[in-house]
This record gives structure tokens, C-alpha cells and sequence, in this order.
């Protein structure tokens, strides 16, 4: 018989661990290559593993609810297909009874032993945390000063949940030691014989929250925590400055209700203002490549390849942010279909890790909720997001060689969030003023 183990497989760059959501299989059940086993959820997207091996599953090593490191084993498999356990088998026999006298229970003048808190000898500045170990540092009341002293078991030294969990503990167990001197006339002095002993004093206990009875009380579900988590962890890491330009779409308005119908009919998908306005983003990223950049401690990495995020609503109000990959390689055929792709598998919750990773800077259409304009927040480790308003029928002053006149014209607000850590006002601004360029001198004559 051949046992393999099966593994955490690693989901994604920056993907460290993942949460056991549910087995789809049970021990003694009988699995094929490629067959999903159970489902895992990460930070990021929640996907079914497959089997690598066919075989007969015959233990199941980690529990649903479960966190685990990328790597860690999760399951056994008989790849032969043969079940060896057998109700057959000899049950283990008692020790026998020994005259030997039990052990004895050490002394009190025995030393304890010694428990320390292991720490690293440097800090490990800019290191990348998962929100549960965040979560955890915040609830155990960690600051990121000391995390960064926390030894770390994970690839790259971050810290797992695992190595989070020892140092809490080690951190609890640590004896307190009073370095305070005692006079020495204080310490000769004999204590009373009918004092009391000294009463223990009573825990404090954080005041329960008082509501109405019109008021629900919902839990938040693992993505809408998530997202929480990484939404402070943002506004905690990057000083964020907004920016704001307000562009004539008219000519874009005008071109996709003269296409929009004829192709519909031809490739069966929508035609959106989305493709048209990530495109506008990609061209400037060209122009201010600093604006493709992330932040590791102390260095700025600049990506060569341009990956647009796009969040995309859920149907339970949850965001996810798939990417486009190398979308500066795509016309603005390729742009569409993948928009549409991209949208339509994250409402049927069928992305997989790769859409989620990777990116370089986020777009937000928040003009799809009617709104006009919004102050997005920075997707880490990216520096910059552009919010795209709503597109408005607004009277406006129009030039000709006649003379000025006054007309009706499509305008939308662009606002771009940058990390002023990175970002100054000025590129931040001149970039999203680019963006409005390129889309106010969209070429009407195109066709797609």
C-alpha cells in the first residue's frame, strides 16, 4: 500500500495559508485524479482543491474552520485504492502494572523552569502579514513594533497563525518579575501574624453592549471581515491624498451608442464604459510609470507588467478585485471581453486565485451605483486607485471657430487615491489629468 500525503496547495502570490471551508469527501471514499477533495478559503477568493492522485481517502488531518499553511499536510491517500483499515485489527494492550512507585511530584525547593519569550535579534521591518495574524496581534494587544520581532516559521520568514499563537502564549506564560528594590529595613521586617491574606483583585470585564429592541444584530461573514481588516490595514499603512478632474466624455457617450447594438448582436456581450476607461488608465501608466509601483519597507518596486484590478459588487454586497493581467497587450476588443469575463465569473464566485493576484493599480466604477464621485481606498501593497463617477448630461461652454456657445455635453469625475509616501501631489495629479486627456481625445472614428 502507498500513502501520500495531500498538501495545502499555495493559491497565490502572497497566499501563505487558507481556511478549511468544507470536506467533500469523507475517509474511506474513493477519489479520482483532479477530483475536488473540500474547499478553501484565503484571504483573497475561495476555490476547491483537487486531488493530485487518485486513490482511496484514508485520513482527513485538519478540521472545517481549520487555518493552514501553505504545504502543511491535510490528508493521507492509498494510492493503490485499497482500504487497509480493518475493524480486525488487535486493540492496543494495557501497560502492564508495575511495583515500581509512582513518581514522585518534584520539590518545591526544585528551580521552575525558565520561560522566555523568543524574539528575533532585528526587527523584520516591511514584513507582509496575513489579516489573521493581525486580527490576533490587535485582540492580544501586540503593536506592529513588537510583531516585528515575532519569529516567523512561513516562506520568507512571515509569521503563520501557528508562530502568532506560540509567541502569545510564551508572552502570557512569561513570569513577571518586579525590579523594584525593597529597602532593606522594609524587608527585615517581620509581617504580621493576623494579617490577612492579600485578596485577589477581580478580572475587568469590558461592559456588555446595550441595544434596543429594534435593532438586528448580524455577524459579519468571512469576506465582509476581510475586507474590513484589510481596509484599516490600508488606511493604517499608506497617507492617503485624493485628487479630482472632471472629463467631457461626450465624443466616448456618443461612439459606444453607435456601437453598443451592432456588437451586442455580434459577440453576444455587453459593451461598457469600463474597457474604454481602463484603457484611458493604461495609456497614462505609460506616460508616469511611478505610478506602477508597490512599497516594500524602505524600497519602491516598479512593475514593468501592467495589471488593472476592476472591483467588481457581489450579489451579498461583498467586493472582490479581479485583475487583468498585461492589459497594456490588449486593444480595446480584448479589454471588453475580459471585463465581461472577469465580472461575471466574480457574481457566480467561480474566479480562481491567479484573477485575484498580481495586480498593479485598481479602478473602481463607482459611477455604477449612481454615485458622482468617491475618495477610493488603496488596494496594498498598489500605491494608487481611481474611482470613475457617473457620466452626466451638464450645460457647458463648447469653443468653435464661430465662437463660444452653449451646450449639452456628457461630463464624469475621475478621483484618483495615491500613498503620499510614494506619490506627491503632483504626479498624482498630473496622472489622472492624463487620464481625462485621453479620454476627452478619444478617437470617435474607431471601430471595434
Amino acid at each position: 500500500m502507498a500513502l501520500v500525503e495531500m498538501v495545502m496547495p499555495k493559491m497565490g502570490e502572497s497566499i501563505t495559508e487558507g481556511t478549511v471551508l468544507k470536506w467533500l469527501k469523507s475517509v474511506g471514499d474513493t477519489i479520482e485524479q483532479d477530483e475536488s477533495v473540500l474547499e478553501v478559503a484565503t484571504d483573497k477568493v475561495d476555490t476547491e482543491v483537487p486531488a493530485l492522485q487518485g486513490g482511496v481517502l484514508k485520513e482527513i488531518l485538519v478540521n472545517e474552520g481549520d487555518v493552514v499553511a501553505v504545504g502543511a499536510p491535510i490528508a493521507v491517500i492509498s494510492t493503490d485504492g485499497e482500504d487497509t483499515a480493518s475493524s480486525d485489527a488487535p486493540a492496543a494492550t494495557e501497560a502492564p502494572a508495575s511495583d515500581a512507585p509512582a513518581a514522585t511530584a518534584p520539590q518545591e525547593s526544585e528551580a521552575p523552569a525558565e520561560n522566555t519569550v523568543a524574539k528575533l535579534d532585528q526587527p523584520a521591518a516591511g514584513r507582509f502579514y496575513s489579516p489573521l495574524v493581525l486580527n490576533i496581534a490587535r485582540e492580544e494587544g501586540i503593536p506592529i513594533q513588537e510583531l516585528e520581532y515575532v519569529p516567523g516559521t512561513g516562506k520568507e520568514g512571515r509569521v503563520s497563525k501557528k508562530d502568532i499563537m506560540a509567541y502569545v502564549d510564551s508572552r502570557s506564560d512569561a513570569p513577571k518579575i518586579n525590579n523594584t528594590p525593597v529597602p532593606q529595613a522594609e524587608a527585615a521586617k517581620p509581617a504580621p501574624v493576623n494579617a490577612p491574606a492579600a485578596q485577589p483583585q477581580p478580572a475587568s470585564v469590558k461592559p456588555a453592549a446595550s441595544f434596543s429592541g429594534n435593532t438586528e444584530i448580524i455577524e459579519m461573514d468571512r469576506m465582509r471581515k476581510l475586507i474590513a481588516d484589510r481596509m484599516v490595514e490600508s488606511k493604517r499603512t499608506s497617507p492617503h491624498v485624493t485628487s479630482f478632474v472632471e472629463a467631457d466624455v461626450t465624443n466616448i457617450v456618443n461612439w459606444r451608442n453607435k456601437w453598443k447594438n451592432e456588437y451586442k448582436k455580434r459577440e453576444g456581450e455587453n459593451l461598457t464604459f469600463t474597457p474604454i476607461m481602463i484603457q484611458a488608465v493604461v495609456n497614462a501608466i505609460k506616460d508616469f510609470p511611478m505610478i506602477n509601483v508597490s512599497v516594500d519597507g524602505n524600497n519602491i518596486i516598479r512593475h514593468r507588467d501592467i495589471n488593472i484590478g476592476m472591483a467588481v459588487a457581489l450579489p451579498s454586497g461583498n467586493l472582490i478585485v479581479p485583475n487583468i493581467k498585461n492589459a497594456d497587450q490588449m486593444n480595446l476588443n480584448g479589454l471588453t471581453k475580459k471585463v465581461n469575463d472577469l465580472a461575471n465569473r466574480g457574481r457566480i464566485n467561480k474566479l480562481t486565485p491567479d484573477d485575484l493576484s498580481g495586480g498593479t493599480y485598481t479602478v473602481s466604477n463607482v459611477g455604477s451605483f449612481g454615485n458622482v464621485m468617491g475618495t477610493p481606498i488603496i488596494m496594498q501593497p498598489q500605491v494608487a486607485i481611481m474611482a470613475l463617477g457617473a457620466i452626466t448630461k451638464k450645460p457647458a461652454v463648447i469653443e468653435t471657430p464661430q465662437g463660444d456657445l452653449i451646450g449639452i455635453r456628457h461630463f464624469m469625475f475621475l478621483s484618483h487615491s495615491y500613498d503620499h509616501r510614494v506619490v506627491d501631489g503632483s504626479l498624482g495629479g498630473m496622472f489622472v489629468r492624463r487620464v481625462a486627456d485621453y479620454l476627452e481625445n478619444f478617437d470617435v472614428d474607431q471601430t471595434i
